[in-house]
């Protein structure tokens, strides 16, 4: 794969001067129609041979184009912050919105890469890595991102050759860093285990680009044309090209009989009863959260259940056991101008929280398959892609010790109705009824399907569902709050 790129061509002065007047305008022209337009971010993925010019390169790219819609992040060793969350956490915050171009350097390759070669994971480590890494980009494509992946390479006679000469001149010696000549001593692994990446990631939705690093004039208009076609083949698409989805309905009921039917509503709590198991579980809720244990964890509760059910009045019960610097609560709406213009997981990833904390998501990232479809928000290819990536968001979770508790809570339309009253009499509850709530009652039945498929494809072991039966409130919170409690505890038994 990397023989093509010791071949070592080069471009004279002249040629590379005419041929740059022309690349540097049409550059601009269409990151200008990019930012216009604002449809879809551009990634670029810098990764190589240390020494190869990565970031002559880069620093080449700002100065031909707008440098002020061009974010450059570099990703060095992980700070405590970034350890307290899942691998992923980092690069998720740092994506570039639509219109803009986003540069990574030291990105997910080349923290499995250097990883592999200093033998700090093994061969299993690295081949689940490549597969997390290929599901990350198969979804950033979907969402409509723009990646380019470069590897910039240089023979090891070619890498040898210039740390000599940069040795040799007083005046460049000090562009020499240490990771140049720790390259050169590992070169052997690093080229190996790269091109087995390469082959294993190159897609034709984000295939890799070899770009030979000897000559700096070839290689910096190698990157640009490659950066020019890109774009402006991407620019004249107007609609991305979306997967034909399969017809058939996800799950099939041939009794017409559906998931949340199974219920049993009538379940209640008498107020004494309710009492006591509340101030049991209370209890024992904030003990776990101060339980050393929980060092190791962090803990996400997501709330979901058809609108008033009761889920900010269990909320409340889960939250009062507890001192308010443990937890924050995320409420999820509409999403603004700044969440649009990132892909759909982004705003939820960006709450993820850290080492001994606590999330509460009031509405979560499952309002892809639940509003989003019913509303048609989005295309029935985009919410069909969305179970499969949120078990992968939730896998990477659960792997990095975080507990994912995901609640439904579940009345019947007889329910909903005297609820809906009781908030229109009340003055200080009208706020809670909204006219999208009578909108969503008229379509109770696509929700049903909607709730079926939804627990059907996405509670898994890791991260199940717990259907709670909220016809009466204090049943609920009851189940809430004990629910919670067993998932910290089966957590913690595994340490």
């Amino acid at each position: 794969m990397f023989e093509s790129a010791e071949i070592g061509h080069s471009i004279d002065k002249e040629t590379y001067e005419k041929a740059l007047l022309e690349l540097r305008e049409a550059l601009l022209e269409a990151q200008f129609e990019l930012k216009q337009k604002a449809r879809f971010p551009v990634l670029v993925l810098i990764n190589g041979i240390e020494g190869a010019g990565k970031g002559e390169t880069v620093k080449l790219l700002n100065e031909w184009m707008d440098p002020r819609l061009i974010n450059v992040e570099s990703f060095l060793r992980p700070s405590d912050e970034e350890l307290a969350r899942p691998s992923q956490w980092r690069f998720w915050r740092r994506l570039p919105p639509k219109g803009k171009i986003g540069i990574f350097f030291g990105n997910w390759y080349s923290q499995m890469l250097h990883a592999r070669v200093e033998g700090d994971i093994k061969d299993a480590k690295l081949e689940q890595a490549i597969s997390a890494v290929e599901g990350l980009e198969r979804m950033l494509c979907d969402e409509g991102a723009l990646l380019f992946k470069f590897w910039f390479h240089l023979s090891k006679k070619q890498l040898k050759e210039r740390l000599k000469t940069l040795e040799k001149d007083p005046r460049r010696s000090w562009q020499l860093n240490p990771l140049d000549w720790k390259q050169s001593e590992v070169y052997d692994r690093f080229v190996y285990y790269g091109e087995r990446v390469l082959r294993r990631t190159s897609r034709d939705y984000a295939p890799w680009y070899v770009i030979e690093g000897a000559d700096e004039r070839y290689r910096s208009l190698t990157v640009g044309r490659i950066l020019l076609e890109g774009l402006q083949a991407a620019l004249k698409v107007e609609d991305r090209p979306r997967l034909q989805p399969h017809a058939a309905p996800l799950v099939s009921s041939l009794d017409n009989r559906g998931l949340l039917d199974s219920l049993d509503l009538s379940l209640k709590l008498d107020k004494d009863e309710y009492k006591e198991q509340l101030a049991t579980e209370q209890a024992r809720l904030n003990g776990l959260m101060r339980d050393k244990r929980m060092r190791g964890h962090a803990l996400m509760v997501v709330f979901e259940g058809n609108d008033a059910a009761g889920k900010g009045g269990a909320i409340r019960r889960v939250t009062g056991a507890l001192d308010p610097r443990q937890y924050h609560i995320v409420p999820i709406a509409a999403p603004t101008e700044e969440e649009r213009a990132q892909p759909y997981l982004w705003r939820f990833w960006r709450h993820v929280p850290g080492r001994g904390r606590f999330t509460i998501f009031d509405r979560s990232w499952y309002g892809r398959v639940l509003v989003e479809r019913v509303e048609g928000f989005c295309s029935q290819a985009d919410w069909l892609r969305a179970y499969s990536e949120i078990n992968d968001f939730e896998e990477q979770l659960h792997d990095h010790g975080i507990v994912v508790v995901k609640f439904w809570l579940s009345i019947d339309k007889e329910t909903q109705m005297q609820r809906f009253k009781e908030r229109e009499s009340i003055a200080f509850k009208r706020y809670k009824i909204t006219d999208e709530d009578w909108r969503n009652r008229d379509k109770w039945d696509l929700y049903v399907d909607a709730v079926g498929d939804m627990v059907d494809r996405t509670s898994t072991a890791i991260a199940p569902w717990t259907l709670v039966e909220a016809n009466d409130k204090r049943y609920a919170r009851v189940k809430v709050l004990r629910t919670i409690n067993e998932a910290l505890e089966k957590a913690f038994a595994k340490d």
